[in-house]
């Protein structure tokens, strides 16, 4: 009995030991079916990845500035490569980013060059060629550049997490991103070199040069100068000269550029009216010397208007202050500037020595003048830093837009900023009133920021009856202005009226350091101002946003408040 007892217990252990055995080799023996997606071309999957982000709302944040994919429009290609449209680039990487020939981008910053054409993989830095994760690629909507290749060309820290839906770059150098020395002249980007001759137009030469220089090298337009003299609200002519306000007013007022091949300078009457073949829709002052303002506004929009005071008059004619052998100029003196040219450039290690007056220290602008190619070095020359007006006031067209933008403008400020309004308070409230010509849609609205850092609050106000009616505004766009000049604000969400219905543009505005930030058309006495309209608007002031007065019957003036729209 006891050995059938031992029988048992041994089979039973063998019996386990078996199945024990039989398990391990099982396990030993089982294979891993492949998921099928591992199978999947990387080509085919990165579609499949780059369908599922495009198919939603992702972020891209740039120097801690986040946009939408639905705002900005960029996405994701089949390489996994965020792309981004090329006309941000240069607000949002904080660059100079042009495009040669229609299909070359060359970007500029921290002293970096990069270049790169449209389908192709090799990209130039410095002298460096650089293999591209996505070329520059063309669709429907424009240029588009990979983000995560531009941000290691420039030296970005960059980072993707499309589980979050976000791809992030930021700059890892501290430094200026403007160069020591810069010349638009080695980049394309300076207009014609024209001559004004005796006349006393030198404000309408720089006007029309800055902005062509604004739209170069992507255009190359010759806008006419005469145009400008001839076709805009003052009471102006060739001989009496002129400011850079009244450049800025006929822009804004849509009242050109026209194209020079229309309008020459030479030419004696207008053949037939022309219209507008640009719509200039933001032009930034930079006031008081601010040089590393004025070389940002080079580097990043163009050509920048400047005055100087000058004693010469032409070509022909010589001064103490300019050095014909080096095309240097350096006045220190208080008269005030009575000439206006573009800064194209600057170097600031340009020598003091090449300058007639004894100075400080080297570095100067380099400056296009209006007296043909026999003055300086081909119609260019270099003015000091030390220059007493030079930088003193100045003009960035930084937003040109095609004819095409809107489809309506509401004014009644044809002669633009002439002076400022205010209740000894850096804020204040306007509104103006205009009339629509149709079933429209309200979608923006422009003004003059008379300060830099000025806070602003646009509203509209539909089915208007009455200075009670400002009250039933609403809020339709907000935000800072770092710049003093002429902005135009794109609404959030158009706002729609009825042809025939009377509708208010509310401005609110904080200027620090102001007494009068507001900007203002009216009859100063100077014999320029002789055509001011006051009856071609409807226009009403608060300092608290409660109660307002009528502006021509209280102050006689218009302000400089605009609307634009477009056809529903």
């Amino acid at each position: 009995m006891k050995n059938s007892v031992k029988y048992i217990v041994f089979a039973v252990v063998l019996a386990a030991i078996f199945l024990f055995k039989f398990q391990i080799v099982g396990l030993d023996r089982a294979q891993v079916g492949e998921f099928r997606g591992s199978n999947l071309d990387d080509g085919v999957w990165n579609s499949l990845v780059a369908k599922d982000v495009n198919s939603g709302t992702f972020s891209v944040v740039i120097d801690s500035q986040e946009y939408s994919s639905d705002d900005i429009g960029c996405y994701m290609n089949s390489e996994r490569g965020i792309m981004i449209p090329v006309s941000m680039l240069r607000e949002a990487f904080g660059c100079s980013a042009r495009v040669y020939d229609g299909n070359t981008l060359l970007v500029e910053k921290h002293g970096l060059s990069v270049s790169m054409s449209v389908d192709d993989y090799l990209a130039t830095s410095g002298e460096d060629t650089v293999v591209l994760s996505s070329p520059l690629t063309e669709n429907s909507k424009g240029l588009f550049v990979s983000l995560g290749d531009l941000a290691n060309l420039l030296g970005y820290s960059y980072s993707i997490d499309i589980g979050d839906g976000i791809a992030v770059a930021a700059d890892a150098d501290n430094s200026s991103v403007i160069p020591t020395s810069y010349d638009l002249r080695d980049r394309g980007r300076v207009s014609v070199i024209r001559n004004q001759g005796s006349d006393g137009t030198c404000w309408a030469f720089a006007a029309t040069s800055a902005l062509e220089s604004a739209l170069m090298p992507e255009e190359s337009p010759i806008f006419s100068v005469r145009h400008m003299i001839y076709r805009n609200s003052f009471n102006v002519s060739t001989s009496n000269g002129g400011e850079y306000t009244m450049g800025m007013a006929y822009l804004a007022a849509w009242q050109g550029p026209v194209y020079d091949d229309d309008y020459s300078y030479e030419l004696g009457e207008e053949i037939t009216p022309l219209t507008a073949v640009k719509h200039v829709q933001e032009m930034q002052i930079i006031d008081g010397k601010n040089y590393e303002k004025i070389k940002e506004a080079v580097f990043k929009y163009g050509g920048v208007q400047s005055s100087i005071y000058s004693t010469i008059e032409s070509v022909d004619e010589n001064s103490e202050y300019y050095n014909d052998e080096t095309a240097a100029y350096c006045y220190i003196g208080t008269e005030k500037p009575n000439h206006d040219v573009v800064i194209i450039g600057w170097d600031d290690s340009y020598p003091s020595s090449n300058f007639n007056t004894q100075l400080e220290g080297d570095g100067a602008f380099i400056c296009q003048n209006s007296w043909g190619e026999d003055f300086g070095e081909d119609g260019v020359f270099y003015v000091s830093y030390y220059d007493t007006n030079i930088g003193t006031h100045n003009v960035a067209y930084t937003r040109i837009d095609d004819a095409d933008n809107y489809d309506h403008i509401y004014q009644s400020d044809l002669c633009g900023w002439v002076g400022k309004l205010g209740y000894d308070s850096e804020d204040m409230y306007g509104a103006n009133v205009f009339t629509a010509e149709g079933d429209e849609n309200i979608v923006a609205a422009s003004f003059y920021a008379t300060g830099a850092d000025t806070e602003y609050e646009l509203s509209i106000v539909k089915n208007f009856k009455n200075s009670a009616s400002l009250s039933d505004r609403v809020t339709v766009a907000s935000g800072t202005l770092s710049q003093a000049g002429y902005y135009t604000i794109d609404f959030d969400e158009p706002v729609e009226v009825d042809a025939g219905e009377e509708y208010a543009v509310v401005l609110y505005v904080k200027t620090p350091g102001a007494t009068h930030p507001m900007a203002i058309e009216y009859d100063s006495g100077d014999s320029t101002l002789i055509g001011i309209d006051l009856d071609d608007g409807e226009g009403y002031i608060s300092s608290n946003g409660t109660a307002f007065v009528n502006v021509k019957t209280k102050q006689q003036c218009n302000l400089c408040i605009k609307a634009f729209s477009d056809d529903r």
